[in-house]
């Protein structure tokens, strides 16, 4: 059996698993990402990760041998001509070759995308919007990203940064994001400003502070599909699904109250339908992409 090497790398966490051509998970590891400003300590750690998953299946009739693609998720931003990578959350790499190296460490071919970009392809492959032609994906993590598709394309940008929707000034003269600028929805809503604001993690967030998230982020999806006539947006991301029910009634709730467009009426946020198999998921999509692999949605 072929399988792509999935990985997902994000300021929190580091993950890796091997990926089916029908987008299963069969094997998965993660990893805390290291706290390191060091770009070769972090890039060890991740090929330890990926070591893992590529010895992992001996026993069971899964090897690297069977490996035939890499798909890379990561936060951006990104310069997916030079496969350089430059996340905001992750300041050990600046403009560091992570698709040259990986190719190097693997090699296969590499496909690397903003990880939010990724999560819309796995979420039109097998989610939540399957077989749907318009719709946006969300992550709202310890960052807060976006990848969007119109017609059935998923749109790159002139760099491959298209969707940073995490980049909407949601709260004019806001706070200070990791950009320059100010009032973004990711210094207002991601897991970094919440625990920056409040002085907790997510994970111990009030009533009070989800509710007010998931109102930044309905603020911003609003602005979004009165732009881009459109109905579906689907989010995941731990910050997201770890405050579940009230974080997406709030969001939705001032969506509506915001996008008054005719247009825009039947428009709703929901949950990832992968959940927490979302990211590598869509790191597998990227995967089979690139290997000319067609994405049939799942009936």
């Amino acid at each position: 059996m072929e399988l792509c090497l999935a990985v997902d790398i994000g300021g929190t966490k580091l993950a890796a698993g091997l990926v089916t051509s029908g987008g299963a998970v069969a094997v998965s590891r993660r990893i805390p990402t290291p706290p390191t400003d060091d770009a070769e300590e972090l890039y060890a750690a991740l090929g330890v990760l990926v070591g893992e998953v590529l010895t992992s299946g001996a026993d069971d009739e899964r090897s690297a041998a069977q490996v035939v693609v890499c798909g890379i998720g990561c936060g951006g931003p990104m310069d997916l001509r030079h496969g350089t990578v430059s996340p905001l959350n992750i300041p050990a790499w600046r403009d560091f070759p992570l698709r040259a190296r990986m190719e190097e460490l693997t090699g296969v071919r590499v496909a690397l995308d903003n990880d939010a970009k990724a999560l819309a392809l796995a979420e039109g492959w097998t989610g939540a919007a399957r077989a749907r032609r318009d719709f946006v994906a969300m992550v709202v993590s310890t960052g807060v990203g976006g990848g969007v598709v119109v017609d059935g394309r998923l749109l790159d940008g002139s760099t491959g940064n298209a969707g940073h929707i995490g980049h909407v000034i949601v709260e004019p003269d806001g706070r200070l994001c990791a950009c320059g600028a100010r009032g973004c929805l990711e210094a207002e809503a991601s897991g970094t400003a919440i625990a920056a604001a409040t002085g907790r993690p997510p994970a111990e967030a009030t009533p009070e502070v989800v509710s007010r998230t998931g109102r930044m982020v309905g603020r911003a999806v609003a602005s979004v599909v009165s732009l881009l006539d459109i109905e579906l947006v689907v989010i995941g991301g731990s910050v997201a699904l770890g405050f579940g029910a009230p974080f997406f009634a709030a969001a939705n709730t001032e969506l509506h109250a915001r996008a008054r467009l005719s247009f825009t009426a039947e428009a709703s946020i929901v949950p990832s339908g992968l959940g927490t198999s979302g990211p590598l998921v869509g790191a597998g999509a990227l995967g089979w992409r690139a290997a000319d692999r067609d994405l049939v949605p799942a009936p």
